[in-house]
C-alpha cells in the first residue's frame, strides 16, 4: 500500500492506480480553495492536511494525516514539478522498499561554489562528484515518520533534505536514483509559460475520432486514415456513437483531450448536446482545454454553401456556453466531392486544420466555422 504527499497549494490529479492515498498540505487561508478546486475537478482519493509554517513542518502534518491507517510506503513530492511520471515514482517506492528510503537525483548543471565571509571564492565542489536532490523521494512509513518524530526545531525551520533526516534520525541510508529531465521546477513567470507549453504538447498527443458507423468506407474512417498519415507524431484512436442512448460505446481509456466527431450530429442542437453531455459524465477531469470539433461532409456542388454554413450557426452560441466549462468546439466543414481528388484534397486541408485546432488550444478559436 503507497500513499503520496504533495507539499504545495495545487497539484497534478493522481493517475496511478497502485497509490492509495494522496494527502496536499494546504494553508489554512487557501483550504476552501482547494477543496473547491478538488470537487471542480473530480480528483479522486485526496484528503487535506493544513501546512506549516515550514517544509519540513508541512510534510510532518502530512504525515501525520496517514498515521491512522498507515501505509507501507509514502512518497514525498513537490507539487512544482508538475510533470512527475509513473515510471521514476514506481523506481523510487521499489528502492524504498529495498533499501528504507530512496530519492530522485539529476547531474549538477551549474558548479557550487562556496562563499568566503568576505564574499571572494573559498572553494568549489568538483560536479562531477555530486548530485543534485530531486522530488519523488519514497520511504518505508515507519523510517520517516520516525525521523520526524524525533527532528529538532532547528532542522524543522531550516532543513530542505527529507533524505537527510531519514539518514539522521532513522539511520537510514537513502538509495539514490537517477531521474528523468523533465523533473524540473515551476519556480518563476517564464516557468510557467514553459510548463503551459508542455501541458499542450502532452495533451496535444492523443486524438480520438468519435463517428456514427462502422463502416470502414464512411467518412469518419477515411479522415481517420488521414489524420493518421498526416499526423505521424500524434496517436489517432476512434470510437462509435451508440445511437440508441446518444452515447459513444467507449471513451478512450488513457485520458483524450481531442474529439474529433465526424457525422456523430446532424445540425440539430440537441443531438450535439447528448454528445457533450456524454463527454462530461465520462469521467475525464476538464482540467486542461479540451478541443471538440464537429466535422459535416456535405457535397457543395449539391448544397450552396452559405445555406450550409448558416445551418450550423448553433454552433457559435453553443461554444459560447461550453468555453466556460473548459470545452473548446469549433465546426469543420469537409467537401465531401464524388471526385476522388478534390475529397482527398479536402481531407487533407481538414486534417492540417484539425491539427492546427488541437496544437493551439486557443479560446479564440471556438466557436468558428472552418472550410477545408
Amino acid at each position: 500500500m503507497v500513499s503520496i504527499i504533495f507539499v504545495d497549494e495545487s497539484f497534478r490529479s493522481g493517475r496511478v492506480c497502485w497509490i492509495k492515498d494522496i494527502v496536499v498540505a494546504v494553508t489554512a487561508e487557501n483550504m476552501e480553495a482547494m477543496r473547491s478546486i478538488i470537487q471542480r475537478y473530480r480528483h479522486k482519493r485526496i484528503s487535506l492536511a493544513e501546512a506549516g509554517a515550514t517544509r519540513h513542518r508541512s510534510i510532518f502534518n502530512g504525515l501525520k494525516a496517514l498515521a491512522e491507517d498507515q501505509p507501507d510506503v509514502v512518497i514525498i513530492h513537490d507539487a512544482v514539478r508538475p510533470f512527475v511520471e509513473e515510471d521514476i515514482l514506481l523506481r523510487v517506492v521499489t528502492a524504498a522498499k529495498e533499501h528504507g528510503a530512496a530519492g530522485a537525483i539529476r547531474p549538477l548543471v551549474s558548479t557550487v561554489i562556496s562563499p568566503s565571509a568576505d564574499g571572494c571564492l573559498e572553494h568549489s565542489l568538483d560536479r562531477a562528484k555530486h548530485r543534485a536532490s530531486e522530488m519523488p523521494q519514497a520511504f518505508l512509513f515507519d523510517v520517516i515518520y520516525k525521523a520526524y518524530q524525533q527532528c529538532s526545531d532547528y532542522d524543522f525551520e531550516f532543513g530542505t533534505e527529507c533524505l537527510q533526516l531519514a539518514l539522521k534520525y532513522s539511520h537510514t541510508k537513502a538509495k539514490l536514483v537517477e531521474g528523468p529531465p523533465d523533473l524540473w521546477k515551476v519556480t518563476y513567470k517564464r516557468d510557467l509559460l514553459a510548463a503551459r507549453s508542455v501541458i499542450k504538447e502532452k495533451i496535444s498527443q492523443e486524438i480520438c475520432v468519435v463517428m456514427n458507423t462502422k463502416d470502414e468506407e464512411s467518412a469518419g474512417h477515411l479522415l481517420k486514415e488521414v489524420l493518421k498519415k498526416e499526423l505521424n507524431c500524434v496517436n489517432v484512436t476512434s470510437t462509435v456513437l451508440d445511437h440508441t442512448g446518444g452515447n459513444v460505446q467507449k471513451f478512450p481509456t488513457d485520458q483524450c483531450y481531442s474529439f474529433i466527431c465526424v457525422n456523430v450530429v446532424s445540425s440539430e442542437f440537441q443531438e450535439t448536446q447528448k454528445f457533450l453531455s456524454t463527454l462530461e459524465e465520462s469521467g475525464l477531469p476538464l482540467l486542461y482545454p479540451v478541443v471538440v470539433v464537429l466535422v459535416h461532409c456535405c457535397d457543395l456542388t449539391l448544397a450552396p454553401l452559405a445555406s450550409k454554413m448558416e445551418s450550423l450557426m448553433w454552433i457559435r452560441s453553443l461554444a459560447e456556453d461550453m468555453k466556460k466549462r473548459n470545452v473548446l468546439l469549433s465546426g469543420l466543414l469537409l467537401n465531401y466531392s464524388k471526385d476522388e481528388q478534390k475529397l482527398q484534397e479536402s481531407f487533407q486541408q481538414g486534417a492540417s486544420i484539425i491539427a492546427a485546432l488541437v496544437k493551439e488550444r486557443s479560446s479564440a478559436l471556438a466557436g468558428q466555422l472552418l472550410l477545408a
